[in-house]
């Protein structure tokens, strides 16, 4: 017993683990005491015993497993977290427990399962019990089958799923064991008994002999419907009721009700499994099907008989099939195909149910059409085939199809398709059948009542008095109001003979409504006499009943439109019973009349009526008139009194006190008698005779209202508008037009007919007279309240003038509401209770569009067009597409009948040419404008397909079938959309663009649709799906609209859809369910009420939802107030995007904004305070479901004192590790975390360290939201966030990579406008990281690492960068190499070489180790980077570098002789680069910083500021520089102002003149701003971008004024206009200026300059600016093919412009630009380029010049010094041995080669040559151009004669030209000096290029832009020198010419902007000293950059130098 007590004394969980059997029976039996003792359901007891109960029932004891099995028991009865162990211990039963010998064992296992199945744990239970069916051994077969029973039994099939296991009732019934076969067929009856019938189908197949044994037992069944006897937890409540039944002995009636329809009604469809039958049709089929044999034909149809056989099918396209049967029901001449065919459809449609829908409008016409055929079996065959279609679909669908089969001729036809009706109404319920689909039939109906044949008869009675068991009486009854007693007792016979399919409820209870007068009413006898009495009593008790419906809790609808006269085209809705008999009211002959009025009224009165004496009538009328007020309503004889009214003189009256009497008479009658139609007809005609009379037209006037309120305005206004425009006076016709707008406005607009009106308004409008157009004006705007839009489509046919004066009165109206109706309802509205409501409400609306003139376009769908838009050619299918749009547009409306356009639009839905599928979108939301409601029978075959685009990958095709559905949605509503499996099956659909768009869709519709149908729950599943898609927009889509879903479905319905879920997904979507639950919007008011509650008249319906919804959610904005400020900030549409649910309010937000702004327009009361209010509740609302303990209105970071200082501290002292990793490790992560949890808010903690991205984005939006308000926080806690985004660095994912540069890039703009400075620590921490994405392969990401790096320098030493770039250069990324080194080069340019660290020297050793790169780019940039040192340093790089490899060197100085013959791609890069670097930095930051900031804020002066020396005395220089200087600013208001006084100035052709001499000056400035906004301002999101608009705008409108003045436009410089168009070019391919609202705009305005820029310039200039442009394009790595392009087509299009200006212009020049560009692009390489436009350009140019100039095209390479360089020479000799050749008059000589050629010109050319050069000498501008050409000349033709030019000549003038020659002389053997004193040339100060001889741009100073040399500058320098009072004799101080000659080591700038950064590094020291100069001196400052170029080695002396000669200017200018 030792170990026994051992045992003993363990606690009870540990026994029943114990090894030994008696310990653990012990522990059992202790643990089910406890468990029964234990009262708390939640106690943490139970938790001990999770994970044994499975050991309870598995014990492998016997005996102890007996005992653990009712512990089990005992435990999932009692414990809270039992749900949890069901799949363990269900397996373990079914595997342990069922297979025991012992009887209990089996027993408890049974019990335990079902008490699993309490809980609520059905699912799990029952997938283990049918798992275990698949058990080898038999006895645990029979345990589950009979537990099974068991649980059906006891808790019914609602809660057990009986599909899965009537699939595997088939196998059973095959088992070998009897056992199993026997309890088989228990359950097989047990399934019976619940639900019958529906379970024969599956187990048709079984053995015959166990069918009938099975039928022998179900005949026993009993046949009440069976129970649940067992409720689950969650049904307590029906269980209570049940017990008490229980109690009461039996069903107590009550409760009877409720479970019988809480038993579902098993559908067998839905126990089948579908059967795939389309392949396997025959492969032949279609052939067959139009074989010539009928048998062929039959057994194709036989063959598809027998796939249709299957009751359920597999949905597919079976669009051909149904066609081809369609075709054989339609054209087959065999009458068995026929039927055959007819019964494949019906297979067809009872297979596939809903699915077959879409194909129903297809061939129900043809079936009706085919009913013509007598024989029985085709007839029952077509009979079975549209009952089992109708099924498929909805009655309204197919109505246009039956309605447009009831008129045919042939009775059978007629007979069939009433049958057919009859039939299809039994299917129908009150709600399905509604008012407006009974109206049409009932019609149709009644004339089949009315027809020659007995059967259409018979058929006709049946059909209506099916109606009228279905909807009620109250409902058909006003259709019926003109049927005569013997028909109406026929029709209410049959309607009792009929039995309904849904049973009689629904019938009953509108029956049971009825109220009692309108039987009356339509049984009374008809004819005058028993009028009276119907009338009577019809009428009494219309006041009570009214008051009645209001007590039904009905408000008075005073605003409801639709009530306003019945309702829209309904008419006898509104009229009910008597008014619309009244019509029929006989018209009496003039004796009876004068009988019955005798009977009234006196005699005297009768006798006077003619008197010939005015006074005798107008006695005669006052008696008359007390008559009819005495007189009781029932006996006025109305049709008597009024023809004695019109008793002769009748309206002929004269005088005009008895006319006003007889007309107020009229009046009285109408308003107290029972007033007919016939009678008004008496006296309408008189009537509208004096309605334009003065004294009388309002007595008129009031007789006619009070005839509308007696026969209904629409038929009055009818009768009354033809009047009027029958006749001639326009008096007459504009008050009748006047009255009716009054009445309309009275009696509401329904049931008038607009079509009516039309055509009179239009007669109206053409009149002459202007009062009766402007009466018709009038009425259309009254109308247009009622009617809207859409009444304007009438008049687009209108004149001009006319239609606009229509829109001016639509536009007035616009906004309001229409009044609400104060006549024509007490009568009307009798028996109008709330049945209805909803058909009425839309009824309005489309009232209109059912009233527009439809053309029937079927027969222009002709099958050429169809075989056109299927077409193999997609130009044919686009004709096809275009010529439906061009039918649509011609028809404007249509009727639904579009023949076979469906199917052939549906196939362009997936066409492969995407602008086809657009087209075909487009198409389709035309054809629902056109076709209105009515498209609603083609949702399910063209709707649903435009759903699946919304799948397309393609942005722009999804939000064009996004546009198409909502086009359709409105015409149709959201029903069809819902009804059927359609939209689950898209849903089902894995495609995340789909899913995300219809998601979208269904979030935004759902909310405004009041009932939903239950097909909505098919959706469920997926939605859950999409709740876990992989894809993050997706489930946020699906978030979204799950309240919208639940609000339609109910919590409990969604709830139950997750049990089929795996229990992870199941557990996290119920969470989600249970937030959305907390947002779920209240369903959307009836639109009636609600509508006229919100606004005086009719808001339209739609807006009601977002409303409701609005107050619904503004109820809840109890909670915390920060929240409601941030609502504030951000506007109405969220900014605060704090989680999922809150942007998809905002997006709710913004629909309800919409909503809120529709409602105000028409209602004072809704203001919008109110609707911000709401639109804040909603916000505040959505804050509980983010997480619901977290508060997240407080900040984001707290501050923590010293809180960074210690962390720094702890790193330091390695207590914590040192963020330093190549990726992050965990502990980095968990360090970094732990850090963060003093200073971040909890919740944004969780979202920046979530595992899912979409948490990180969210948290870098709340940062970025953030920033601005807590800006102390973010620097307390930099070093962390820094920290945590270089972890985002290491991410995958692009969306937060670019959310996070974002952030940065507004992190350091804030930080630099703090002027804070990141420590060591932030640095190292962060900078390294950051580098690595400078090697990101997507552009976008480099550009923006770039812009951070460049803002860093303003809040970090450009110096302490410099390393940390300089280690990026190390990696092993190509990419990140060749940006750091760009940036280097970058920071050098910037900074100076004193950034350069640890020494220059060293650095650029680093740097030029690259030049050997094996990598293009790389060599490429560390080339660039070193050129650009070169430029700020000169010479000396060379020895900083030290030695280099030979073809590293040569590569080096071929790139820098490149770069100075023009600007080199780096430079231009850096340039745009540089401006974010330039903002100035307040003066304060740190001595460190000072001078290179100030560097940086004086740069820009110094490029803005160009000084011009000419005119430096006069004021207005001055000025116009200073102005232009402002041109360039940082500030864009300055910049504006400056613009807009240059343009002013242009503008004015007297003061335009003053800008010459400037305008290189004024180019620079504006390309500097525009690189400026390019680079800094787009960039800056905080900018407003209309500014940035407005600021492009003034520098477009600015330059096309100035290139307008062709004067100044020619004065542009090369190297300046090259970058002008650079500039341009750029932003017209900057797709963010597209963005912009005005962005297309802009970009034509900068098209439109460039076209001026290259007409106006100085052609020679621009081509060469051209050149080199290009050049520089296809050489730039960096620039895209798109600028190459473009520059390209500015070539062009100068070459277009050249057989005008080849005379202006300088060819030598441009033949050097030609030569260099073929030296630096050989033919070879021009053929590599991706395009081929370059070569053909430049041949193009070339050909071009040739044809123009001919052979003297060679004795233009005067300017080329080595010929040989490039193959231009060839390339023209070649092209003018081809013209001369193709001419016939080559010479004899040409062949022996092309020198010749040139020789033999340059002959016959020398005189032209020397003629043009003297005319250069002798003209006042070219002078010095003249005398250099002439010098050249001399040089090169030493022999040449000058002699003869000069003898005509003076003097004077030949003295003058050898001094030039002699001066020139000179100057070309290097004796002159050149001056280095202020006054280079302006030009050259504009452009900062240094003058040599042969670079491209050189010689911009002349206006004829040809090449000159040194001694023009030289000539000019000394007149400048002189007019500044300096001597011209020093010339020691000025640098030797020579350096300025030496080509190759000098780099010659020739890009403008260049040269003003070359120096800045070197004048750091001077600056201080210049600080206090004025204007003019910081010009002066700039000038002297210029000269320092000269000799860069001097950089000391020069400075010296220049301050003396600066002192020297300012004393001279004293």
């Amino acid at each position: 017993m030792g170990d026994d007590s051992e045992w003993m004394k363990l606690p009870i969980d540990q026994k029943c683990e114990h090894k030994l059997w008696k310990a653990r029976l012990n522990g059992y039996e202790e643990a089910l005491k406890l468990f029964q003792k234990i009262d708390d359901e939640k106690s943490p007891e139970w938790s001990k015993y999770l994970g044994l109960i499975k050991k309870f029932v598995t014990d492998s004891n016997a005996v102890a497993q007996l005992k653990g099995l009712e512990a089990a028991l005992a435990y999932v009865e009692n414990a809270h977290v039992a749900g949890k162990t069901t799949g363990e211990v269900a397996s373990g039963v079914v595997n342990k427990v069922f297979n025991q010998p012992k009887a209990r064992a089996k027993e408890l296992g049974e019990d335990i399962c079902l008490m699993y199945i309490e809980i609520e744990k059905g699912e799990a239970i029952q997938e283990e019990l049918l798992k275990g069916l698949d058990n080898k051994n038999p006895k645990i077969i029979v345990a589950c089958i009979e537990t099974l029973r068991k649980a059906l039994s006891e808790f019914g099939s609602k809660i057990i799923s009986l599909k899965p296991i009537i699939k595997v009732l088939p196998k059973l019934f095959e088992s070998r064991e009897k056992a199993v076969r026997d309890e088989a067929k228990l359950l097989a009856v047990e399934i019976y008994r619940w639900i019958r019938d529906a379970l024969r189908p599956p187990l048709q197949n079984i053995n015959s002999v166990q069918l009938k044994e099975l039928e022998e037992e179900w005949i026993k069944v009993s046949s009440a419907a069976p129970k649940q006897t067992r409720f689950l937890r969650s049904q307590q409540e029906l269980k209570a009721k049940f017990e008490q039944q229980q109690g009461l002995g039996g069903d107590a009636d009550g409760g009877d009700d409720d479970e019988e329809e809480a038993v579902p009604q098993v559908d067998a469809y839905e126990l089948l499994e579908a059967v795939e039958i389309l392949s396997k049709l025959p492969k032949d089929f279609y052939e067959k099907i139009e074989a010539k044999k009928w048998q062929e034909r039959k057994e194709a149809l036989e063959a598809v008989e027998l796939l249709v056989k299957n009751p359920k099918l597999e949905s597919g396209d079976y669009a051909d099939l149904v066609k081809a049967l369609k075709k054989v029901v339609g054209k087959d001449t065999n009458v068995m195909l026929v039927a055959l065919a007819a019964k494949c459809l019906a297979g067809l449609a009872t297979g596939l149910r809903k699915k077959f829908g879409q194909y129903a409008g297809h061939v129900v016409p043809t079936i009706l059409e085919k009913f013509k055929e007598k024989k029985p079996q085709v007839v029952q065959a077509l009979q079975e085939a549209i009952d089992a279609i109708f099924l498929t679909t909805t009655l309204q669908n197919i109505s246009e199809d039956i309605l447009a089969v009831m008129d045919n001729k042939n009775p059978t036809i007629k007979q069939q398709t009433s049958l057919f009706i009859a039939r299809s109404f039994r299917h129908c319920t009150p709600s399905t059948l509604p008012k407006s689909l009974l109206k049409p039939f009932c019609a149709a109906l009644l004339k089949h009542i009315n027809d020659s044949a007995p059967e259409v008869r018979d058929a006709g009675f049946e059909a209506l008095g099916t109606a009228l068991k279905v909807a009620g009486e109250k409902a058909v009854n006003p259709f019926l109001a003109d049927v005569d007693k013997l028909k109406l007792d026929r029709i209410k016979e049959c309607a009792e003979k009929v039995e309904l399919v849904y049973g009689k409820k629904a019938g009953g209870a509108a029956e049971k409504k009825e109220g009692k007068p309108i039987t009356g009413k339509t049984t009374a006898v008809p004819g005058p006499a028993g009028d009276k009495e119907t009338k009577d009593a019809a009428t009494k008790p219309g006041p009570p009943k009214k008051a009645s419906a209001v007590k039904g809790g009905v408000p008075p609808k005073k605003g409801k439109p639709a009530m306003a006269a019945g309702t829209g085209g309904a008419g006898p809705k509104g009229k009910k019973g008597p008014e619309t008999k009244e019509i029929f009211e006989s018209e009496l002959s003039i004796e009876v009349c004068e009988e019955k009025a005798a009977a009234v009224l006196p005699a005297s009165c009768i006798q006077q009526l003619d008197s010939g004496n005015w006074k005798e009538r107008l006695a005669c009328m006052e008696e008359f008139q007390k008559a009819v007020e005495l007189m009781e309503r029932s006996e006025m004889p109305c049709q008597a009194l009024v023809r004695m009214l019109a008793k002769k003189p009748g309206w002929k009256e004269t005088n005009f006190q008895v006319m006003q009497m007889k007309l107020h008479i009229v009046a009285l009658i109408a308003q107290k008698g029972n007033f007919s139609k016939t009678s008004a007809q008496v006296v309408l005609d008189g009537l509208v005779d004096k309605v334009g009379d003065v004294k009388c037209g309002t007595n008129a006037k009031e007789a006619m209202t009070a005839i509308a309120e007696a026969c209904q305005l629409p038929w009055t206004a009818e009768q009354v508008v033809a009047m009027a425009f029958s006749q001639k006076n326009p008096k007459n016709q504009s008050e009748t037009l006047n009255w009716l707008s009054n009445a309309i406005k009275e009696f509401g607009f329904s049931g008038l007919n607009v079509k009516a009106f039309i055509s009179n308004v239009k007669t109206a409008l053409a009149a002459t007279n202007p009062a009766v157009r402007t009466s018709a004006i009038t009425l259309l705007g009254v109308m247009y309240l009622y009617v809207g839009p859409s009444l304007r489509m009438f008049f687009e046919d209108e004149k001009p003038a006319l239609l606009s004066q229509i829109d001016a009165e639509f536009e007035k109206m616009q906004g309001q509401t229409a009044p609400a109706p104060t006549r024509g309802i007490s009568r009307h509205s009798v028996g109008g209770g709330d049945d209805g409501e909803e058909e009425e409400q839309e009824e309005v609306g489309n009232d209109v569009v059912d009233l527009l003139p439809r053309t029937d376009i079927g027969d222009k769908i002709t099958a050429e067009l169809v075989s056109k838009i299927g077409d193999k050619n997609w130009k044919i299918r686009k004709e096809g597409l275009d010529e439906v749009t061009s039918i649509i547009n011609e028809a404007k409306f249509i009727q639904p009948n579009i023949g076979e356009l469906p199917a052939a639009l549906k196939g362009r839905l997936n066409d492969s040419n995407k602008i086809l599928v657009q087209q075909t979108l487009s198409i389709l939301q035309q054809l629902a404008t056109a076709m209105g409601p009515n498209i609603k029978q083609y949702v399910k075959n063209l709707g649903i397909p435009v759903i699946t685009v919304l799948g397309d990958s393609k942005n722009n095709v999804r939000a064009a079938a996004l546009a198409t559905v909502n086009a359709w949605a409105e015409q149709t509503g959201m029903k069809e959309w819902l009804e059927g499996e359609d939209l689950s099956e898209e849903l089902k659909k894995e495609n995340p663009f789909l899913r995300q768009e219809l998601l979208g869709w269904l979030a935004e519709k759902l909310p405004a649709v009041r009932s939903v149908p239950s097909d909505l729950l098919l959706c469920v599943p997926h939605l859950y799906s999409c709740l876990e898609d992989r894809n993050g927009d997706v489930r946020k889509k699906a978030q979204d609209a799950l309240p919208f879903f639940m609000m339609h479905l109910g919590f409990e319905k969604m709830a139950k859809a997750t049990g089929k879920l795996k229990p992870t997904s199941k557990d996290q979507v119920l969470a989600m369910l249970e937030k959305a639950k907390a947002n779920m919007p209240a369903k959307p008011a009836p639109p009636a009420k609600a509508s006229s509650r919100v606004v005086g008249g009719a808001a339209p319906a739609k807006f009601q939802p977002a409303s409701a919804f609005a107050d619904d959610l503004g109820s809840n904005t109890v909670e915390s107030k920060p929240d409601l400020k941030k609502a504030k900030a951000g506007g109405l549409s969220s900014k605060t995007k704090q989680s999922d649910v809150n942007s998809n309010m905002s997006k709710g937000n913004a629909r309800l904004s919409k909503a809120n702004t529709s409602l105000s327009k028409g209602s004072s009361s809704l203001t919008k305070s109110q609707s911000v209010k709401q639109v804040q509740g909603k916000k505040v609302l959505s804050k509980p479901s983010l997480k619901e303990e977290d508060d997240k209105s407080g900040p984001i970071f707290i501050i923590v004192p010293n809180g960074k200082e210690q962390r720094m501290r702890e790193e330091k002292a390695l207590k914590v590790l040192k963020w330093n990793f190549t990726t992050p490790r965990d502990e980095y992560i968990e360090q970094l975390k732990t850090q963060m949890s003093t200073c971040v808010a909890k919740w944004l903690q969780d979202e920046m360290f979530h595992a899912d991205f979409q948490h990180h984005n969210k948290a870098l939006s709340v940062m970025i939201e953030h920033l601005e308000s807590e800006k102390d926080g973010v620097i307390s806690c930099l070093d962390l966030i820094l920290k945590w985004l270089t972890l985002r660095f290491f991410d995958t994912n692009t969306s937060v990579l670019m959310k996070a540069l974002e952030y940065l890039k507004l992190l350091f703009n804030l930080l630099s406008q703090e002027e804070y400075h990141l420590t060591e620590n932030e640095a190292s921490s962060f900078i390294p990281y950051l580098i690595l994405k400078v090697g990101e392969p997507k552009d976008v990401i480099r550009k923006d690492v770039r812009a951070i790096l460049n803002r860093m320098c303003l809040i970090y030493p450009a110096s302490k960068m410099f390393p940390f770039i300089m280690e990026g250069t190390k990696s092993k990324n190509s990419k990140q190499r060749a940006e750091c080194l760009e940036e280097l080069g970058c920071l050098v340019e910037s900074y100076g070489m004193n950034v350069c660290q640890p020494t220059p020297g060293k650095a650029l050793k680093e740097m030029a180790t690259h030049i050997g790169d094996r990598d293009n780019t790389v060599r490429n940039a560390a080339l660039n980077t070193i050129v650009t040192v070169y430029n700020v340093h000169g010479d000396q790089v060379f020895k900083l570098i030290g030695n280099l490899s030979e073809k590293d060197m040569s590569m080096l100085e071929e790139r820098i002789k490149r770069s100075a013959k023009r600007p080199s791609s780096a430079p231009v890069r850096q340039a745009e680069e540089k401006p974010p670097r330039t903002q100035s930095i307040s003066a304060n930051a740190s001595m460190m910083r000072k001078g290179q900031a100030e560097d940086m804020s004086s740069k820009l002066k110094i490029r803005a500021v160009s000084p011009h020396f000419d005119d430096m005395h006069s004021n207005t220089a001055s000025t116009i520089n200073f102005v232009i200087s402002q041109v360039a600013s940082g500030d864009i208001n300055t910049s504006i102002q400056a613009l807009t006084q240059i343009d002013e100035v242009l503008k004015q052709e007297d003061k335009a003149e003053a800008m010459s001499g400037h305008i290189d000056q004024f180019l620079i400035a504006t390309f500097m701003q525009l690189r400026l906004i390019y680079n800094t301002h787009m960039a800056d999101e905080k900018l407003d971008k209309e500014e940035i608009v407005r600021l492009y705008s003034c520098i477009i409108g600015s330059m096309i004024t100035l290139f307008q003045i062709e004067s100044l436009a020619r004065e542009a410089s090369t190297g300046v206009l090259k970058d002008l168009m650079h500039g341009l070019i750029t932003l017209m391919l900057d797709s963010r200026v597209e963005d912009l609202e005005e962005g297309e705009q802009v970009i034509r305005s900068v098209n439109l300059l460039v076209v001026k820029v290259l007409e106006k310039s100085d052609q020679t200039n621009i081509l060469s600016a051209l050149l080199v442009l290009l050049q520089d394009s296809l050489l730039a790595t960096a620039s895209s093919p798109k600028f190459s392009e473009l520059v390209m087509k500015c070539l062009w299009r100068m070459v277009r412009l050249l057989p005008e200006t080849i005379n202006n212009i300088n060819l030598d020049r441009i033949l050097l630009d030609i030569h260099i560009f073929m030296k630096v692009f050989p033919k070879e390489k021009l053929k590599q380029c991706k395009s081929e436009f370059p070569i053909r350009t430049l041949k193009t140019l070339l050909h071009t010049l040739c044809k123009l100039k001919g052979p003297k095209i060679l004795d233009h390479l005067t300017m080329i010094d080595n010929k040989n360089e490039s193959e231009l020479e060839a390339h023209l000799c070649r092209l003018m041995k081809h013209t001369m050749e193709q001419t016939g008059k080559a010479d004899k000589d040409t062949e022996k080669g092309a020198s010749r050629i040139e020789e033999k010109a340059s002959k016959a050319k020398v005189n032209d040559i020397l003629a043009e050069i003297f005319k250069k000498i002798g003209s006042k501008e070219n002078t010095k151009e003249g005398l250099a050409e002439l010098y050249e000349y001399k040089k090169k033709y030493s022999d040449a004669d000058i002699e003869p030019f000069l003898k005509n000549s003076s003097q004077f003038f030949q003295s003058y030209v050898e001094r030039g020659l002699r001066l020139i002389e000179t100057e070309r053997e290097g004796k002159g000096r050149i001056a280095t004193s202020t006054g280079i040339s302006s030009q050259m100060e504009g452009t900062c290029v240094p003058a040599s001889t042969h670079t491209v741009s050189s010689s911009i100073g002349n206006t004829n832009g040809e090449e000159v040399g040194p001694s023009v500058y030289l000539e000019r320098l000394k007149i400048l020198r002189q007019r500044c009072g300096l001597d011209n004799a020093k010339q020691e101080d000025r640098p030797p010419l020579t350096s300025l000659l030496s080509k190759p080591t000098l780099p010659t700038v020739a890009s403008s902007t260049d040269m003003l950064h070359s120096k800045l590094s070197q004048l750091r020291e001077s600056r201080e000293q210049y600080q206090h100069l004025d204007l003019d001196s910081n010009q002066t400052h700039s000038s002297g950059i210029g000269t320092t170029l000269a000799s860069p080695s001097s950089a000391a002396a020069n400075i010296d130098d220049l301050k003396k000669r600066l002192e020297r200017i300012k004393s001279s200018r004293k």
